[in-house]
């Protein structure tokens, strides 16, 4: 066998060019660049695990922002008086949550000129800003000025604290960048105006309006507007109401820095300058018996929702006030008994709407409440139900009765100073109160006549069978004291007293509204007509002379039980209701003090206080015949 072998194919191998001395330098530099890149990548996911781990170090201890629309402590419970301003709590106050479109257009654009003019075109942080107040921080040696926009103050009001670190300024730079992805521009906005301090204890700037012009913000001027958005600097050293020349200053420096940014025409600058800023918000001293009650009376309606509420009262600035003020005028004018006693006052108008309350001396000494909680007998007080039970009965105001001495079984009650008149009125026996011609005309008509027309009035707590039915020694409180001569005002209608208008959530959600006050009629309006001309007597010429109003045909009738242990005096006069208690908590006598001296003189400062200057048209007497009818 013949093997052939294979004949190889000759090939020719190429050879590599010789690189020039510039192509390699090219090659060499670009061998170096994407080493660069290289390390500059190790280096960017470097700074990039930092951050992550940074990140989740501070955001691990980020506040829940959940709870971005309530306090932290719990459901925020915002209350109102009856026109809509905020009433003090603890020596703050919060306005009713405003929207942005409810204010005028240059309140929101004052706050913005002064703090945050860029705030509809950044992401949350203002990079231009913060660069700006770094470079003035370092070049004055310290912080002097803040590149915060208001989505970050905003996060430091709600979530975080006021301390000066790097790991909370990081917290504040997360937080407002989940604020802007959360919430629109106006949503940020409108938080923020409910949030921010003003100064003098108010919060929002529904509440600084309120505490500062005495107004909603709803209609705040541009002038006033500037002066609020200036407090935001400083909220305590610029205050108005403690530093009116540079809180002035300020708010002019406002308006022009509004020109600037294109927020307010020139003309219009110029008009808010040239007006007067007048400070009149009216200054309470927290009503802090009433606001109790009132917190009390709403959880009882709707218990105790996880939401923000706000409710509205039945309260009166104007009246509290007076309320406060009468109180304790009348108890500098009281006597060395009274200066060791206790008092309470309750201001209704004659729907049952309360408009007042003060429930003690001093709230700081003690919370307990006497206008809602302290049961007292009311003595004579509650002889106009006797007298309005005999009228009911058909007696008249010509009906005579015995003023003297009476004995039923072992009780033979007194007159005051044992002093008897003898064959009297019905007007005398009211205005004199007396004592002997009234148990008359209560055993004439029957105590459960008495006691049957005191209960149809609204009296809620038990009544004695026995013949000191008359003379007041069944406990009532002030409050329900006022309640039941609220038809001695409004011509015989019974009413349901309440402190709360209504209750809704902060995004309008209406929980509770105070259906109608007005109940069925107690009493025929003859006989209402002529109780209040006995009880204009009382007031004229009887036992009350010092709760004599002018202008004012007050009504009314003092009370007090026996030893001097409780002093009262319960009136009207022009639609409001005031019932008056002075007493001792031990129960103690006090000796000299009667419903006619101290109650019945702060009566009168509370009254003439709340109730408009100015003469009113007197009441037109029932007519009744001047003939004597048949004596008890």
């Amino acid at each position: 066998m013949v093997v052939k072998r294979k004949r190889r194919k000759s090939s020719t191998r190429k050879r590599r060019p010789r690189l020039t001395a510039a192509q390699r330098r090219r090659i060499a530099r670009r061998e170096r660049f994407f080493k660069h890149v290289a390390d500059a990548g190790v280096f960017c996911v470097t700074i990039a695990i930092g951050i992550a781990a940074l990140f989740v170090l501070v955001a691990r201890d980020l506040p829940d922002t959940q709870a971005i629309w309530r306090d932290s402590d719990g459901p925020k419970i915002t209350l109102l008086a009856a026109d809509g301003a905020p009433l003090v709590m603890n020596g703050a106050s919060a306005g009713a949550p405003i929207r942005l479109a409810e204010l005028p257009v240059h309140v929101p654009r004052a706050i913005l000129a002064v703090e945050d003019r860029n705030f509809y075109h950044h992401f949350g942080i203002n990079p231009v800003s913060v660069a700006r107040a770094a470079f003035v921080n370092v070049r004055q040696g310290g912080v002097v000025q803040g590149g915060s926009t208001i989505t970050q103050q905003l996060a430091k009001n709600v979530f975080l604290g006021s301390e000066r670190t790097v790991k909370r300024k990081v917290q504040e730079l997360i937080l407002a960048l989940w604020l802007e992805r959360k919430f629109t521009k106006d949503e940020i906005l409108t938080l923020y105006l409910n949030r921010v301090y003003f100064g003098a204890g108010a919060y929002g700037i529904d509440a600084a309006s309120y505490r500062y012009f005495g107004k909603a913000s709803r209609y705040l001027s541009a002038g006033e507007a500037a002066v609020l958005a200036g407090l935001l600097k400083a909220p305590s050293r610029l205050a108005p109401t403690s530093n009116p020349v540079d809180a002035g200053k300020r708010g002019r420096l406002v308006i022009e820095m509004m020109v600037n940014a294109g927020f307010l025409a020139r003309a219009d600058a110029d008009n808010a300058i040239a007006q007067p800023i007048l400070l009149t918000g009216v200054q309470l001293s927290a009503a802090p018996y009433f606001i109790d009650y009132a917190i009390a009376q709403a959880r009882e309606k709707i218990g105790r929702p996880d939401a923000d509420l706000i409710i509205k009262t039945t309260l009166d600035r104007a009246v509290q006030v007076a309320a406060e003020t009468g109180f304790a005028a009348g108890l500098d004018a009281g006597n060395d008994a009274v200066s060791s006693a206790q008092g309470a006052l309750v201001v209704m108008d004659n729907t049952g709407a309360v408009r007042a309350m003060v429930g003690g001396r001093d709230y700081a000494s003690s919370q307990f409440n006497r206008a809602t909680h302290a049961l007292r007998q009311p003595g004579s007080a509650f002889k106009p139900f006797v007298f309005l039970a005999a009228l009911e009965n058909g007696v008249t105001l010509a009906t005579r009765v015995d003023d003297a001495p009476i004995r039923i079984g072992s009780w033979a009650p007194d007159n005051y100073n044992s002093k008897f008149y003898g064959e009297v009125s019905l007007r005398q026996a009211m205005a004199l109160s007396l004592n002997g011609a009234t148990i008359r005309v209560q055993e004439a008509v029957s105590r459960s006549e008495v006691r049957r027309v005191a209960q149809q009035a609204g009296w809620q707590s038990n009544l004695t069978r026995g013949p000191s039915l008359a003379l007041g020694v069944d406990a009532t409180t002030p409050l329900g004291l006022a309640t039941v001569y609220a038809p001695f005002s409004n011509g015989g209608f019974r009413v349901k007293p309440h402190v709360i208008a209504s209750i809704e959530t902060s995004d309008g959600e209406v929980l509770y509204t105070q259906p109608a006050s007005f109940d069925e009629r107690s009493a025929r309006h003859t006989s209402i007509e002529a109780i209040d001309q006995m009880m204009q007597g009382v007031v004229s010429w009887g036992t009350g002379t010092n709760a004599q109003l002018p202008g004012y045909n007050g009504a009314g009738k003092t009370g007090t039980s026996q030893d001097s242990r409780d002093a009262w005096f319960a009136g009207y006069a022009g639609g409001l209701i005031g019932v008056v208690w002075i007493g001792r908590d031990d129960n103690k006598p006090m000796p000299g003090v009667t419903g006619g001296g101290t109650p019945a003189i702060i009566w009168r400062e509370v009254m003439t206080r709340a109730l408009p200057s100015g003469l009113v048209a007197p009441v037109q007497p029932v007519l009744v015949s001047e003939e004597t009818d048949r004596a008890f």
